[in-house]
C-alpha cells in the first residue's frame, strides 16, 4: 500500500511517497476504505508548512472517497461494506485509509466519488458560511474573497441560488473571468491593484456590502472592514495570504461592525451535523445548480509535492484531486 507521510516541517519536500506492506487494520467504531480520490486543500499546507500544529509523522489529507472494505465494532449507521463512501479525517492522501465511522458518509446514486469529493469539505464550508457564520438573504451585497478558489467558486453558486448580488476578488484577469463564469456578478482583480477597496465600494454605489467572506487574511482584512457597511459583518475562514495580526476591537465601532472567524470543524462536530450540510450539498447537486470545477491537471499520488507546490504559488485554478 502506497501513502504520503510528513516527518518534518517545511515545504512540498517533505511530502514522502512510501510502500508500506500492511494495509491498516480499522479500529473499533472504524471503517477501512479503499480511497480512489483525495482532495487536497489549503490547509493541508498549513499542516506540511507548520502554521498548523500536527502530530509527526502524519499523513495529510483530509478529505477522500472510496469504497467501504472493512467496518469493525457496533456500527450503528446506515453504511455497509461495498457502499461508494465520501469522508473526512486525516490519512487521505493513501490508497487505503481508516475513518471514524462517524465521519464516513454514503455517495447518493447520481453523484460519482470524484464530484462527491471534489465538493465535500468546500461546498460544505460554503454551506456552513450562508447558513450559519451569516445567513444571506435574498438581495444581500456579498463580497467574496479568492472567489476562483477552491471554496469560492462554490460560495459564489450558492449566492447567485439565494438572490445574492455577488462580488468576488482574485489575483488574475483570467482568475477574475472563472469567478464570473461560477457565479460572480462581477469580480475585482487584487493582485496588482492596491485600491481594490474603492473599486469594491464603487460596484455597491459607496453602499458597502452586508457581509465579507474572507479567506485570505492579512493582505485583504484592513479592506474588507472598510468596505463592509455599518451594521454588517466580515467573516473570516482562512488565512492563504499569512495570518491576521491583532487589532484593536474598537475600530468596529464606527461602523457598529460584526466579526467573525469560523472554521468548518466546529459546524460538524457530531454526525447529525455533518449528515445535514452533507445532505444538503448532495441535494444541491442533485439539482444541477451547483457545478465543480477542477484543476485542468489531476495529479497521481507521487505528483503529490507538484500538486502541494503549484496549489502553494497560486498556479492551480479549480478543484486539486490525487486519484490513486
Amino acid at each position: 500500500m502506497r501513502q504520503i507521510l510528513v516527518r518534518r516541517i517545511g515545504g512540498p519536500e517533505v511530502l514522502e511517497l512510501y510502500d508500506i506492506a500492511k494495509i491498516p487494520s480499522p479500529a473499533n467504531n472504524q471503517a477501512l476504505i479503499k480511497n480512489s480520490y483525495a482532495g487536497v486543500n489549503f490547509i493541508d499546507t498549513y499542516f506540511r508548512n507548520g502554521s498548523r500544529p500536527c502530530q509527526l509523522p502524519t499523513c495529510l489529507g483530509m478529505e477522500a472517497a472510496g469504497t467501504v472494505v472493512a467496518i469493525n465494532g457496533e456500527n450503528k449507521t446506515d453504511l455497509s461494506v461495498g457502499d461508494l463512501v465520501v469522508w473526512k479525517g486525516q490519512g487521505a492522501y493513501a490508497e487505503y485509509s481508516t475513518a471514524d465511522i462517524n465521519n464516513v458518509v454514503r455517495i447518493p446514486q447520481g453523484i460519482s466519488d470524484r464530484d462527491a469529493v471534489g465538493a465535500f469539505l468546500p461546498g460544505m464550508t460554503a454551506l456552513s458560511l450562508i447558513t450559519e457564520a451569516y445567513p444571506v438573504k435574498n438581495g444581500e451585497a456579498v463580497l467574496v474573497h479568492a472567489a476562483a478558489g477552491n471554496v469560492g467558486q462554490l460560495l459564489c453558486q450558492m449566492l447567485r441560488n439565494i438572490g445574492a448580488f455577488v462580488i468576488g476578488t482574485a489575483g488574475s484577469p483570467q482568475k477574475c473571468a472563472m469567478a464570473k463564469e461560477y457565479g460572480a456578478h462581477e469580480c475585482i482583480d487584487y493582485s496588482d491593484n492596491k485600491q481594490w477597496p474603492q473599486a469594491a465600494l464603487a460596484v455597491t454605489n459607496g453602499e458597502g456590502f452586508d457581509v465579507v467572506f474572507d479567506s485570505v487574511g492579512v493582505m485583504t482584512w484592513d479592506g474588507s472592514l472598510a468596505v463592509t457597511k455599518r451594521k454588517g459583518k466580515v467573516v473570516s475562514f482562512g488565512h492563504s495570504s499569512g495570518l491576521i495580526p491583532p487589532f484593536d476591537i474598537t475600530r468596529l465601532l464606527e461602523k457598529n461592525l460584526s466579526i467573525a472567524r469560523v472554521t468548518l470543524t466546529q459546524y460538524i462536530t457530531t454526525r447529525d451535523e455533518l449528515l445535514h450540510f452533507a445532505n444538503m450539498l448532495f441535494e444541491i447537486m442533485l439539482q444541477g445548480k451547483l457545478k465543480v470545477n477542477y484543476h485542468v491537471k489531476e495529479y497521481a499520488l507521487h505528483d503529490i509535492r507538484r500538486a502541494h507546490g503549484d496549489l502553494g504559488t497560486r498556479q492551480t485554478s479549480g478543484r486539486v484531486l490525487v486519484k490513486m
